[in-house]
């Protein structure tokens, strides 16, 4: 109660906080009559005179009301638009490093100019992300004219983007991109092999469009570069094998018990609702048994470490012979294993089942087993846009997720009051007992709505709905436009035209975003579509000006229908999804009206369950057609939407974790991987490793504190020759008084030492340095792909953990630090093996070359739990190879080229255009020999 009065009087925290900005806008605005009378090369030249203020210790607070004036005084000569105080307010907002939440139609993209042009002033580079390309692309050529006019560079990344185009781009003042591409660039960028190849800038400051989009909604799966793994078939068919001797036996015992057998009885259980299946106790006893019997497993436990990846694959051959059916879940066609879609029923072409699920399936039913595609670099958005010194954001929707900003991205949430007070009228919810009974009173609904010439915006939650509300509003006889979010362009110019007279659109969530609904039609998507083919001129000018007038004079009789009527046809699970539609009515003040339609069928209301009190009163007080509403209705719903938010949360958190014990894993070896590039010669790195290798390997067969009768002599003898490429006189060093481990491994240091000298005798210098540092990282690439399978493995196992009262993601943790451990022996390992047993000849001086283009690898945003595949089709542009080919002996195997072909010779074979090209060159076919189609 005290808090309500408080509030009341003092107002919220958040208000203060905006109010505690007033003098710094009023500062701004002292200045505009000062800038008013500069010329456009005075105003330029604000731009250097700022910079000089930077390098003689002014910071960017300094120079911060300044900045903003010129700002927005450049942007009333250029773009013809001022900025308003709550636009300034939303400037500094975005400046410190927090989320401006800012109502639909207030200008969020003007007011990005602000912060972006103060932070990019220091030429560090500011990236300002948005959700698709269309709108980097669109937002690049519309403010880069501003950014132009203030003499700084704009550069924009899209997908399949040339190399040197993408680092000029990243090289410019402010950068345009999605998500995606910043992310993607990050990782190929850490997988090359020269500082000169890499595109990308040290992280300054971004500018997150639609925050809580990509830093919420996308943040459920992470980036994932994969590239084509080694052949398990065998494998996988001894693990089919025994996994179906395995379910035979199983069903022959409930066979015996007349029906299900219970956790103490059968070899595993199984859950038809989550579709997952678990060993009991006593098939994974049996199930030990024969692994080992047939050779599997490399110790006798089956839950060891070393055991990780069988298990992991055992799982998934269980999953796949009980848990999926054959022509319901998948179709074998041509001796392929197609997956179904649940909801519709169609062939998913080119789409397979992630972490080793697809193959198990395909052992299963006798076909040609593909490779899987293992990973090759991953990164969460989450530990990405961290990486950011300085990162802000801007929506129409935050406050509800504002814990999980803080939590996550210690990034504060704060509400810009609107430009102009909104009129906008939000009625209750209306509830019907079925989707066709809504679906009428939607149609009809939208109908008398646009007799009236009030335009109608339809929210829907899947294409499926859509197409369904389109099949209702063709009977009623109701033009109307129906939008997917699949060309964002072309929705653009249709939702610029969704305020016009009687207009109805239906869109998808993601349909239109970035673009305002103006009432009366959009005067400049007018003119760039009706006047586009006229030449500049007198008739021109008077065309602009007739498409003007008319559009004045429909927005007038807009306003007088009651302006936009938002219609939802079902609740969201989160609140800011409904927000967002919402707040496409009732722009800078107009008229608006907003209303939900809701029924028991609706994914939402389902999670109420049929025996609720909710869903029975339903079913008992509604007759057939009927609706009603009430805030208690509304208040439940909302309820509901919290625990759907909140499950979500968990589910990111949960992928948090387990990338931030990987993060700080990636950390260490991008950071070395940059000190190798960076550095002209890594002898002292190779020395380094030379001597732990060698201390590790005498450590091991001479345990400390042991007696030289119990060590292991002819493994270490064995371990010299493989490693050190050595023989060495062991048997005559033993013989010798006090003889002490010490002794043997500085003896062998010196050794390998001499070896090394008289192999590279004949070898120039600077070739090689150019080998220790092509061999260091290679090597360091191979290993860290290796542990990343590891890790991906032991991440899908891990849980099982829990049967045993421990804490998965501690026993993650735990394991990945070892795993990490091991990994480092091994590479110091490997390295020294390949210097000293290797065969190198010198070669004459390489001629000159340029940077070559290397094949494309697979990009996914990939649910790591599920395997589900997030990602769009433009999702990437070529990687490229190692500069120094592969040695003799290497276990890295080299990539065929994936440039678009010439000739399809694979024409008419019905190839799915995101399967792999049959050619094997690893990329997907669109981007290989099916370019040209």
């Amino acid at each position: 109660m005290w808090q309500t009065i408080a509030k009341t009087v003092f107002g919220s925290s958040n208000d203060r906080y905006v109010k505690s900005l007033d003098k710094l806008v009023a500062r701004i605005n002292s200045l505009e009559d000062q800038l008013v009378d500069f010329s456009d090369d005075e105003l330029k030249a604000q731009t250097a005179k700022f910079r000089i203020k930077l390098s003689e210790g002014a910071t960017l607070d300094d120079i911060m009301p300044e900045a903003f004036a010129t700002v927005r005084e450049a942007s009333k000569r250029v773009l013809g638009m001022r900025h308003f105080d709550v636009q300034m307010v939303g400037g500094i907002v975005l400046h410190r490093g927090e989320i401006a939440e800012m109502k639909t139609g207030e200008g969020k993209t003007l007011v990005a100019t602000l912060a972006t042009y103060l932070n990019a002033i220091e030429g560090k580079g500011v990236h300002v992300v948005t959700v698709n390309d269309y709108l980097a692309s669109r937002d690049a050529g519309w403010m880069g004219q501003l950014y132009n006019f203030l003499d700084l560079t704009t550069g924009v990344i899209v997908p399949n983007l040339p190399e040197a185009q993408r680092r000029q781009a990243y090289a410019a003042d402010i950068t345009y991109g999605t998500n995606n591409e910043f992310g993607f660039d990050y990782l190929r960028d850490n997988m090359k092999q020269e500082r000169r190849q890499m595109v990308q800038r040290p992280f300054n400051y971004a500018i997150v469009d639609e925050v809580d989009s990509i830093l919420i909604d996308e943040a459920r799966t992470p980036l994932i570069i994969s590239g084509p793994t080694e052949d398990k078939s065998d494998m996988y068919v001894a693990l089919d094998a025994i996994i179906k001797q395995l379910v035979i036996d199983h069903e022959a015992l409930e066979k015996e018990n007349g029906g299900p057998l219970g956790e103490e009885e059968g070899f595993y259980t199984k859950d038809e609702k989550s579709r997952n299946v678990s060993l009991t106790e006593i098939g994974a006893e049996e199930l030990e048994q024969r692994l080992i019997a047939s050779g599997l497993l490399e110790s006798d436990n089956l839950y060891d470490i070393e055991n990780t990846q069988v298990v992991h694959h055992m799982d998934q051959a269980l999953k796949a012979v009980v848990m999926f059916k054959k022509d319901t879940d998948y179709i074998v066609k041509d001796d392929k294993v197609v997956i179904i879609d649940e909801f519709t029923g169609r062939m998913m072409d080119g789409r397979r089942w992630s972490n080793g699920l697809h193959q198990a399936t395909e052992a299963k039913e006798g076909v040609e087993i593909l490779p899987e595609n293992q990973t090759m670099a991953s990164i969460t958005f989450q530990n990405y846009f961290r990486m950011y010194p300085k990162l802000s954001g801007m929506t129409g929707t935050a406050a509800t997720e504002a814990s999980e900003f803080w939590d996550i991205y210690k990034l504060n949430v704060v509400e810009i009051p609107t430009n102009v007070p909104i009129q906008r009228v939000d009625e209750e919810d209306e509830f019907y007992k079925n989707t066709l009974d809504k679906f009428a009173a939607i149609a009809t609904a939208i109908r008398e709505k646009s007799e009236l010439g009030q335009p109608v915006l339809v929210g829907t939650v899947s294409i499926e709905k859509s197409e369904l509300l389109s099949q209702f509003l063709d009977k009623e006889g109701v033009k109307h436009a129906v939008l997917n979010a699949r060309m964002h362009e072309q929705e653009a110019h249709i939702v610029a035209q969704a305020g016009r007279t009687g207009a109805v659109t239906i869109a998808t969530n993601m349909a239109g975003r970035g673009t305002d609904i103006q009432l009366g039609g959009n005067v400049e998507f007018r003119t760039n579509d009706e006047l586009a083919d006229m030449e500049d001129g007198p008739e021109k000018d008077a065309a602009i000006a007739k498409i003007k007038a008319e559009v004045a004079e429909e927005k007038q009789r807009v306003l007088d229908a009651g302006g936009l009527f938002v219609l939802g046809t079902e609740r969201h699970e989160s609140r800011r999804i409904d927000n967002q539609l919402r707040g496409r009515s009732g722009r800078q003040g107009d008229p608006g009206l907003s209303r939900f339609y809701l029924c028991l069928e609706d994914d939402l209301l389902r999670i109420f369950g049929p025996d609720t009190l909710f869903s029975k009163m339903m079913n008992a007080n509604l007759e057939d057609g009927e609706a009603i509403g009430s805030k208690w209705l509304s208040k439940a719903i909302e309820t509901a939407q919290k625990k759907v938010e909140a499950r979500n949360y968990e589910m990111r958190k949960q992928v948090v974790q387990y990338d931030d014990v990987m993060n700080d894993q990636r950390k260490v070896v991008y950071e070395q991987r940059s000190e190798i590039m960076d550095s002209e010669r890594v002898d002292d790195v190779v020395e380094d490793m030379r001597r732990d290798a060698i201390n590790a390997i005498v450590t091991k067969a001479c345990p400390p504190g042991s007696y030289p009768e119990q060590w292991d002599v002819a493994g270490l003898s064995e371990k010299i020759d493989e490693v050190l490429g050595l023989t060495v006189p062991l048997d005559e060093w033993l013989q010798e008084d006090q003889v002490e481990p010490d002794m043997i491994e500085e003896r062998l240091q010196k050794l390998s030492e001499e070896s090394l000298a008289s192999r590279t005798a004949d070898i120039p210098e600077d070739s090689w340095r150019r080998v220790e540092k092509s061999i260091l990282l290679e090597r360091l690439d191979y290993h860290w792909k290796e542990h990343l399978a590891t890790l991906d493995a032991l991440r899908q196992v891990v849980f099982l953990r829990a049967y045993a009262q421990k804490q998965p993601i501690n026993e993650y943790k735990q394991e990945a630090f070892g795993l990490f451990e091991t990994m480092l022996d091994t590479l110091r390992e490997d390295v020294t093996k390949v210097l000293l047993t290797a065969e190198f000849r010198p070669a004459a001086p390489p001629p000159p070359r340029t940077l070559p283009d290397l094949p494309e690898f697979l990009t996914g945003h990939i649910d790591p739990f599920t395997g589900e595949d997030n990602s769009n089709d433009g999702d990437g542009s070529a990687a490229r190879a190692p500069l120094f080919g592969t040695l003799a002996g290497s276990p890295v195997a080299s990539t065929g080229s994936g440039g678009a072909q010439s000739a399809d010779p694979y024409a008419g074979q019905n190839v799915s255009r995101n399967s792999p090209c049959p050619c094997g060159s690893g990329s997907k076919y669109k981007h290989c020999h099916g370019a040209q189609a």
